[in-house]
C-alpha cells in the first residue's frame, strides 16, 4: 500500500490508536502499517477516505454473497426502515426468513436467530449439551468457530505445545482461559478418519457433539474430504452425540450448504454471514426433537435465548433478499466462477516458477506458497509456507487496487465476472515476476 496515496487513512488510524487497543476493533481487518479506511463501495468496489478503489475479494470475510449495496438488499431494507428498526415484539420478517431456510438446508427443521456465528456455534453447543447431559465436545484441530471459549480451543495450536498427534492436547488461545474449559474439549485431527474416530470412541461417554467446520478459513479453505463427514455422521450416530455442521462459510457453497451437495446431514447447523445480507446474524437450528430444549411456551426452556438484538428485522429482510436471489443458477454460475480462479492463480504459479497451492471451493479460492499439498492443521503449519512472499503480494496487490485477506484468501461475489478474475491474475503475476526477478538479481 502506497502510504502517500492513503494520507487520510493514516491520521484515521493515529486517533483510532488513542481510543482502541491496536488501532481497531477487530483483529482480523488489521494489517501493518495500517488498513486503508473504507467510506462507500458498490458492486465489488471499494472506496477508501483518500479516494483509492479497490476490488474487493475480501467481501466481509464472505459475508456479502453479493458484493456492495446489491439493489434489491437495499430496497428491502429502506421498506423495513420506514416501518421499524428494532421492537420488543416478534416480526413476520424473522418467519419469512426462517421459512427460507428451513425450506432450503436438508439438516434444519426448525431455527432461531442470533447476532453473530460465534453466538449460533456457542448456542448449538447448549442446545447439545441439554439433550445429551453430557458436557464434553469434540473440535477439529486448526478450525474457527467464533469467539466463544470452546470453539477457540487448539485453534493456533504450535508444535511447541500441540501434544502427540494420536492425543493432540486442547491448547488455549487466549490467556485467562479456565482449565475447565479445555478440560471440555477433545481435540481431534482433521482429514484423518482412524485417528479422529478413535478419539471420539474413547471419550464418547462424556461427548455431547462433534462440531466440525466442512471448509476452514483459517487453513486457507482445505476442504473436509467426504469419507471424513461421513465417519464423523456414522460414529455419532452409533454413540449418541450430536453432530454439528459449522456452515457459517460453507453456506455459501451450495443452496443447502455442503450437507446439502454430500447428503451427510448433522443434528445441528450452525448459520452467519450471507442469510444476513450483509447485516449482523447468526444462525442455529436442527429437528424438531433437538431445538425442543428451546420451546418456552409452556414452561421454562432447558435451553434459555435472549438476545435484544436477535431476529433483528432489518437483518431479516436483507437476508431474505440476499438468499431468495441465490437461485440454482446463481450459484452454478459462482461456483463456476471460483473453478476459473483457482485454476487462473494455478497458471500464475506456473508461469512465474512459483511453488505454491491454491485451494478451496466454489467462490471460495485460498493461495499457499507452499511445495507440499496440505490436508489437515499440522500438515500446513509444516508445510513450510513462504509467509514473506505472501505479506509481499498482499501489499502489492493493496498498490494494484486488489484487497484479499493478508493470508491469501479470496472471496468472490455474484457482483464480479471473469473480467475480476484476470485483473487480480494479473496482478499475481506481477508480483510474483518482481518478487523473482529480485531474488536473482
Amino acid at each position: 500500500m502506497n502510504r502517500m496515496q492513503t494520507t487520510k487513512s493514516s491520521e484515521i488510524f493515529d486517533r483510532a490508536l488513542q481510543v482502541m487497543p491496536g488501532g481497531n476493533t477487530r483483529h482480523t481487518i488489521f494489517f501493518p502499517p495500517y488498513p486503508p479506511y473504507a467510506i462507500k463501495a458498490k458492486g465489488c468496489s471499494v472506496q477508501d477516505v483518500d479516494g483509492v478503489e479497490y476490488i474487493d475479494f475480501v467481501n466481509n470475510y464472505s459475508s456479502l454473497i453479493h458484493g456492495h449495496n446489491h439493489p434489491r438488499i437495499i430496497e428491502a431494507v429502506k421498506r423495513q426502515l420506514d416501518c421499524l428498526t428494532a421492537v420488543a415484539l416478534p416480526t413476520e420478517a424473522e418467519v419469512n426468513l426462517a421459512e427460507l431456510l428451513c425450506d432450503r438446508v436438508p439438516g434444519i427443521a426448525q431455527i432461531r436467530f442470533c447476532n453473530s456465528g460465534t453466538e449460533a456455534v456457542m448456542f448449538a453447543i447448549k442446545a447439545a449439551r441439554a439433550v445429551t447431559g453430557r458436557s464434553k465436545i469434540v473440535k477439529v484441530e486448526g478450525c474457527f468457530h467464533g469467539s466463544y471459549d470452546p470453539g477457540e480451543v487448539s485453534l493456533a495450536a504450535s508444535p511447541d505445545d500441540w501434544g502427540d498427534y494420536d492425543h493432540p492436547r486442547s491448547v488455549a488461545l487466549n490467556q485467562g482461559t479456565p482449565q475447565q474449559v479445555l478440560n471440555d474439549v477433545v481435540i481431534i485431527p482433521f482429514n484423518d478418519c482412524e485417528t479422529a474416530e478413535k478419539l471420539i470412541r474413547q471419550h464418547a461417554a462424556d461427548l455431547s457433539a462433534v462440531v466440525i467446520d466442512p471448509i476452514p478459513s483459517r487453513m486457507n479453505f482445505v476442504h473436509a474430504q467426504e469419507k471424513y463427514l461421513q465417519m464423523l455422521r456414522d460414529v455419532t450416530h452409533e454413540l449418541d452425540i450430536l453432530l454439528i455442521f459449522d456452515e457459517v462459510f460453507s453456506f455459501r457453497l451450495g443452496k443447502g450448504g455442503v450437507q446439502d451437495n454430500t447428503g451427510i446431514i448433522p443434528d445441528l447447523t450452525t448459520l452467519g454471514k450471507i442469510i444476513g445480507g450483509g447485516f449482523p446474524v447468526g444462525a442455529f437450528g436442527g429437528s424438531k426433537e433437538v431445538m425442543k430444549v428451546f420451546d418456552g411456551q409452556h414452561r421454562f426452556p432447558n435451553v434459555f435465548h435472549g438476545g435484544t438484538l436477535s431476529g433483528n428485522p432489518i437483518s431479516m429482510v436483507a437476508g431474505a433478499a440476499a438468499i431468495s436471489i441465490m437461485t440454482d443458477a446463481e450459484y452454478l454460475r459462482l461456483n463456476a466462477l471460483g473453478d476459473y480462479a483457482r485454476l487462473a492463480l494455478e497458471n500464475a504459479l506456473e508461469a512465474t516458477g512459483t511453488k505454491g497451492q491454491v485451494y478451496g471451493q466454489g467462490s471460495l479460492v485460498g493461495l499457499r506458497f507452499s511445495d507440499a499439498r496440505a490436508e489437515n492443521y499440522r500438515e500446513f503449519i509444516g508445510d513450510g509456507s513462504d509467509i514473506k512472499l505472501m505479506q509481499c503480494l498482499h501489499q502489492d496487490l493493496l498498490s494494484d487496487g486488489i484487497l484479499c485477506v493478508p493470508s491469501g484468501l479470496f472471496t468472490l461475489s455474484t457482483a464480479m465476472s471473469e473480467t475480476e478474475i484476470d485483473v487480480l491474475t494479473a496482478a499475481v503475476k506481477k508480483s510474483l515476476s518482481k518478487t523473482r526477478e529480485q531474488s536473482t538479481a
